[in-house]
């Protein structure tokens, strides 16, 4: 029987997420559990938004079936959380937000206005009708100029400039490191959340031309006040050079508890595409829609249209 989306736990009640590393995960009645040598630790999947997968985790195909059922989002990611590699999605939902999503990026001048509204957001006391993109770009650049020297005033690391190389890890300094962990996790983050609410990480409007231009555009709002002092925070606490990595996953999680960052981007999102209604509430219909060509509206699914009804089903729900 299909779930009932709207008894389900909304997204903005969720925990942000778990990192596994070097574990394995099986499936405990209907939920999962991480097992080490120090024991059995059950993983609360019902309740979360994400599971982060690091090296050295076995995870059976029951445990992954658990995590889905519970529309939980399972990544695959790098030591210390630094790299996106994979991630599989949840239940599915509605196509209507993807829909209006594409609409507002394909026509130029709803593009522009989802764009001026996403600076807004950065600037809710400045006015910026009248301004260039060019404007706005610059406006943004001195705003995280500010939010990294601001970071290290406050941790009292010192900071020269963001610099680092992809193909070269190890000859970038703490920070800078930092700041790329930190930056993986919230976009790990922020393409679950956008994907559980049923919108296209692809389809981006600041950002474009990348399979997560959109969880950029999303994680840009929040990072001047998550990921940047979480980083600064995470290289002053740390004592030896190892435990960078845990030191970033530790303050990031504060960063986002404090921020309250999941119940604050289905809001957000949803103001910026000028979504009709919360998210959240989006349920698909059990049989879908088919496209109509003359007023751009839909027929309903499961239909014969020569004229008999498929009554007929399987146990499946599925037409024979």
């Amino acid at each position: 029987m299909p779930k009932d989306l709207h008894i389900l736990p909304k997204l903005r009640d969720s925990l942000t997420f778990i990192y596994v590393e070097r574990a394995i995960i099986e499936q405990d009645n209907l939920s999962i559990v991480r097992i080490t040598k120090e024991g059995r630790a059950p993983i609360p999947i019902a309740a979360m938004t994400v599971l982060m997968i690091g090296p050295g985790v076995s995870i059976t195909h029951a445990a992954i079936k658990a995590v889905c059922d519970n529309g939980c989002m399972i990544i695959w990611c790098g030591e210390h959380a630094s790299r996106f590699y994979a991630a599989g999605m949840g239940e599915t939902r509605s196509a209507a937000n993807l829909m209006h999503q594409a609409t507002l990026c394909m026509n130029q001048q709803r593009h522009m206005e989802v764009v001026r509204r996403m600076y807004l957001r950065r600037f809710p006391k400045m006015t910026c009708g009248d301004m260039t993109l060019q404007q706005l770009r610059g406006m943004e650049g001195i705003r995280m100029r500010e939010a990294y020297r601001l970071a290290s005033k406050t941790s009292g690391i010192k900071w020269i400039k963001r610099d680092y190389k992809q193909t070269d890890w190890d000859a970038a300094d703490p920070i800078n490191r930092a700041l790329s962990m930190a930056n993986a996790i919230l976009y790990s983050l922020c393409q679950a959340a956008v994907i559980s609410l049923g919108y296209s990480p692809g389809l981006g409007f600041i950002h474009t031309g990348k399979m997560l231009s959109f969880v950029y555009d999303i994680a840009d709002l929040y990072k001047a006040e998550t990921t940047i002092p979480a980083a600064f925070t995470a290289v002053r606490n740390m004592t030896e050079p190892g435990e960078l990595g845990r030191q970033v996953r530790l303050a990031c999680r504060d960063a986002f508890r404090a921020s309250q960052i999941l119940k604050r981007i289905p809001q957000d999102i949803d103001w910026v595409l000028q979504t009709e209604s919360p998210s959240e509430d989006t349920e698909a219909k059990n049989i879908g829609n088919l496209w109509n060509d003359n007023d751009g509206g839909v027929a309903d699914g499961g239909v014969n249209y020569a004229g008999v009804p498929l009554d007929d089903t399987d146990n499946d729900g599925k037409c024979i």
